[in-house]
């Protein structure tokens, strides 16, 4: 049976939610263990020499490429293969900040964690991810989505010893974001915001998360996602910890410039009832559970979206991962991706 379609495009299209696992001959992943989600630069993560590292970097771009194509992916990401995190990338290389002398932060999970320290104004002097976004609009015909880390929790991973004041410093990091946004949107389909300390702080998010976001969104025509996540499933397994089963902050994004919303679903079981409150927004909802190494099949992928549209009409419903898949065996990932994409498949023909 064909699959249904809304407008040109599938129902319930699928994609990731930006990370893929990065081969084994590109990173040393026991370096992570200490520093899961890096916020200051890691170069000894990368086993291939600084000479030959960015060809590396290509053909593991082309290999996540291939696999999320042959799994049936129709957004694709370039699986962040360039990055030590979604986060440092990015942070790391505006002006402002003082690379040599690191602050620190307390992280998510409760403990201090070393943060890049700003010493004077934040601004983008150059593209960051616009290379990449143009590398990988080159290897596929797919549609393509690039994150970019959100100005709340690039703020909330800062240590400020100029702006001292929490949201004027978000908002010079709206500033800068906001930047590299436009000139990535001419290159690729959708831009996302990775956004996950807005669950971790949401009193100071109330106060100004969403000004950050529209001030980073502004002028932004194409779909924009602003992600929120308890975290990585390889964090919390090796803290000892578990996800939350509900968001402390997420109905406050119906009022905010973005036209998608991306969240966990699978592993902290969430109430799918929450997602009346996002009556606008277009949901990529995170049918994958990551902590669980054993791949979902399409008929359970398919139960999960089927679950939400009591709350979501199928327009606005996209199948997702619940977070990054940076830290899942490959193998496992991809078998993963193939049950999503079967999934969305198996809803959109019933």
């Amino acid at each position: 049976m064909r699959s249904r379609r809304c407008g040109k495009y599938p129902l319930f299209p699928t994609t990731l939610v930006g990370s893929y696992p990065q081969p084994d001959w590109l990173v040393d992943r026991e370096r992570f263990k200490k520093n899961v989600v890096p916020r200051i630069r890691l170069p000894e993560v990368w086993r291939v020499p600084e000479p030959w590292l960015e060809e590396a970097q290509d053909d593991a771009v082309r290999l996540a490429v291939a696999d999320m194509e042959r799994a049936g992916i129709d957004v694709v990401s370039d699986g962040e293969q360039r990055r030590e995190s979604y986060f440092n990338r990015f942070a790391n290389a505006l002006d402002g900040i003082d690379p040599a002398r690191p602050g620190s932060a307390i992280a998510r999970l409760g403990r201090p964690t070393p943060v890049p320290r700003v010493v004077g104004p934040i601004e983008r002097v150059r593209p960051v991810s616009v290379p990449e976004a143009r590398f990988l609009r080159g290897v596929t015909g797919r549609r393509i989505k690039i994150t970019v880390p959100g100005p709340f929790t690039l703020s909330s991973l800062a240590q400020d010893e100029h702006y001292r004041d929490p949201e004027r410093l978000a908002m010079a990091y709206a500033a800068a974001v906001n930047a590299e946004l436009r000139e990535l949107e001419p290159i690729v389909d959708w831009l996302q915001l990775d956004e996950p300390y807005l669950q971790a702080h949401p009193e100071r998010g109330r106060a100004y998360g969403i000004d950050a976001i529209d001030r980073a969104l502004a002028g932004i025509v194409k779909p924009t996602c602003i992600h929120l996540c308890f975290g990585y499933a390889f964090s919390h397994a090796l803290a000892g910890s578990t996800k939350s089963g509900g968001y402390a902050f997420l109905t406050e994004l119906e009022r905010s410039l973005a036209t998608q919303v991306s969240i966990e679903a699978a592993q902290p079981r969430l109430d799918l009832g929450v997602l009346a409150g996002l009556p606008s927004k277009t949901i990529v909802l995170g049918v994958l559970d990551l902590g669980d190494p054993a791949p979902e099949t399409a008929e359970v992928v398919a139960r999960r979206l089927d679950a939400a549209l009591k709350h979501v009409p199928a327009a606005r419903l996209v199948a997702a991962p619940d977070c990054g898949m940076k830290y899942l065996p490959r193998q496992v990932a991809r078998a993963k991706l193939a049950a999503l994409a079967a999934g969305a498949r198996l809803l959109a023909s019933a």
